[in-house]
């Protein structure tokens, strides 16, 4: 690209004084601007031209003339950054900024937030690391099953907690529940603009079958079929009053069945590239359009604890935006995440029964979670699972001791990391020496260490559904196989069973309300802290809302348009 090397070449030039008037010559010159002295005569005029700099020569060979600058690379890095946003070409504007992390986070900042490119509204969002592919099927972190959301559909989604059709216009289930029905939408378009067929619906369906996660989680289903050209069947070993909520779930979103990156959701996927993720409205949408044109993620990697893995910040609050410009940035909506960080206890050779329940009263007495260094405002601690589920009460110690040694297991966020020294320093005073193990990744997906674990924390995110999230959660994480051994383990899932073949969604939630009471009683899990969301935005960027994600949905976002000045 000429017009970085020019830009690299001027700034050479101006990093010899900082910018300060030099007196040199055109020799010294071209040698700092690796280019011949021809070239760097021809140089020199264009910048004078361009009104970058000054350049007095003096007559005869080898003198020495006078050089000022009138404008400082970064001035001019900005300039062209503009001139790049605003003709459409956020890719050329990347390569224009090749500078290290940290400045290309502050350069950013002026062109984020509502923009208005060539009358194409355009939400653009700083973010602090890569995103991971988008794969429905293998999705831990919150940022990608947030967008994953965005941008596919599946037969059935979620909307205010309850679930709604999608894909399918209505659904319907035989009197046994053993046979369901979804009816698909008669016009569907994959973001390609090819027609969907309902054929590659049942394929993908299909697809996610073989998938070992989506075989636990439709652990019912017996057969797929296409009775008739717009009607999908799926019939069931057993009664499942949760299907329409598990297909409503990320790993159930169906992708083409050829192409991972098509979709039929709001937003269709424009680039991808590790510093700029752009996304653009999917005109031939089933649904109601996005207000916006487009949504682009401006990677600006921050420095970190390589220890701790690139995701060890926990962005809870998002600001579209200047940040430097707090003034301005406004919180626009707050809410407390129903998702927490848990510790569960695995009574093993090292660790028995009574001296988990122990172990647990311990911690919750201690009250750590308040005493963690963290940000003001970041977390509070747990008072109940999720809001009416309450904790035990805790019980009195009991006489035998902690073992000598214990190792405790735990994963990503930082946050985590923190408890942990917390809770190695508490443990010390009471005679047992805790050993650490970090596993650098958001959930225990390809972790074999649980096994040896005395002692696990984990992040739990929760988005809609919370109820049923939890559900979820027993049955696929391998947490709870490790917690509770491979008998208790096969009779959560014989009592999961029998929760969801009942069909009155109350005595469904009590039933898990139940399973979960039991599971903190012995001291299998705790939750110990939630998450403060917050999302901040400068005026002229509307229809921001908070999701159980932490995120807002893009759909609803919207800014005025640019005032004509008279």
């Amino acid at each position: 690209m000429r017009q970085l090397n020019r830009l690299n070449q001027y700034q050479r030039l101006w990093q010899i004084s900082q910018g300060k008037m030099q007196l040199t010559s055109v020799a010294e010159i071209a040698l700092h601007c690796f280019c011949s002295e021809r070239h760097a005569r021809t140089l020199l005029s264009q910048w004078q031209q361009q009104g970058w700099l000054s350049w007095q020569s003096q007559s005869g060979r080898g003198k020495r003339g006078e050089l000022s600058f009138i404008e400082s690379p970064e001035h001019l890095r900005s300039v062209l950054l503009q001139q790049q946003l605003d003709q459409g070409l956020p890719h050329q504007a990347l390569q224009l900024v090749q500078i290290e992390p940290d400045q290309l986070s502050q350069l950013l900042k002026p062109f984020m937030g509502g923009q208005w490119l060539d009358d194409r509204p355009t939400l653009r969002i700083p973010y602090y690391r890569q995103l991971d592919p988008l794969d429905p099927s293998e999705l831990p972190g919150r940022a990608e099953q947030h967008l994953a959301k965005q941008l596919f559909s599946g037969l059935t989604r979620f909307e205010d907690d309850q679930v709604v059709a999608d894909l399918a216009h209505h659904w319907q289930c035989s009197e046994d529940g053993l046979s369901w029905f979804f009816f698909l939408r008669p016009q569907l378009y994959w973001h390609n603009g090819e027609r969907v067929s309902s054929q590659q619906l049942l394929q993908r369906l299909q697809q996610i079958l073989a998938n070992p996660e989506g075989q636990r989680l439709l652990s019912s289903v017996k057969s797929l079929s296409l009775p008739q050209a717009m009607c999908l069947r799926i019939d069931l070993h057993q009664p499942d009053n949760w299907l329409a909520y598990r297909l409503a779930t990320v790993p159930c979103l169906l992708t083409h069945p050829e192409d991972k990156q098509l979709g039929t959701g709001p937003w269709r996927l424009a680039s991808w590239s590790a510093g700029l993720v752009r996304i653009e409205n999917h005109e031939r949408y089933h649904g109601a359009l996005p207000l916006m044109q487009a949504v682009e993620y401006w990677i600006t990697p921050q420095l970190f604890d390589k220890a701790l893995g690139s995701s060890c910040r926990h962005p809870v609050q998002i600001a579209i935006g200047e940040d430097h410009e707090l003034s301005l940035l406004r919180p626009v909506s707050r809410r407390i995440s129903l998702g927490f960080c848990y510790l569960a206890l695995r009574p093993n050779t090292n660790l028995s029964a009574w001296q988990a329940l122990s172990l647990m009263t311990l911690i919750r007495r201690k009250q750590l979670v308040d005493q963690l260094p963290l940000e003001e405002g970041l977390i509070m601690p747990s008072q109940e699972m999720l809001p009416g589920w309450s904790l035990p009460e805790t019980q009195p110690y009991h006489d035998e001791p902690l073992p000598e040694k214990l190792s405790l297991h735990y994963h990503l966020p930082v946050e985590l990391h923190v408890m942990a020294e917390k809770l190695k320093e508490v443990l010390d005073g009471e005679g047992c020496e805790l050993t650490l193990h970090f596993h650098n990744g958001k959930d225990w997906r390809g972790y074999n260490g649980l096994e040896s674990a005395d002692i696990i924390m984990g992040d739990r995110l929760i988005g809609e559904a919370p109820e049923f999230t939890l559900e979820s959660w027993l049955r696929l994480d391998p947490l709870w196989p490790a917690v509770l051994g491979k008998k208790d383990f096969a009779r959560l899932l014989n009592r999961l069973s029998k929760i969801q073949q009942e069909p009155d969604e109350a005595l469904r939630l009590q039933g898990l309300r139940e399973t979960f009471q039991q599971l903190m009683a012995r001291a299998a899990v705790t939750p110990l802290f939630n998450y403060r969301y917050q999302v901040s935005a400068p005026p002229g960027v509307e229809g921001i809302a908070l999701n159980a994600w932490g995120w807002f949905d893009f759909s609803r976002a919207w800014i005025p348009p640019p005032v004509a000045i008279p």
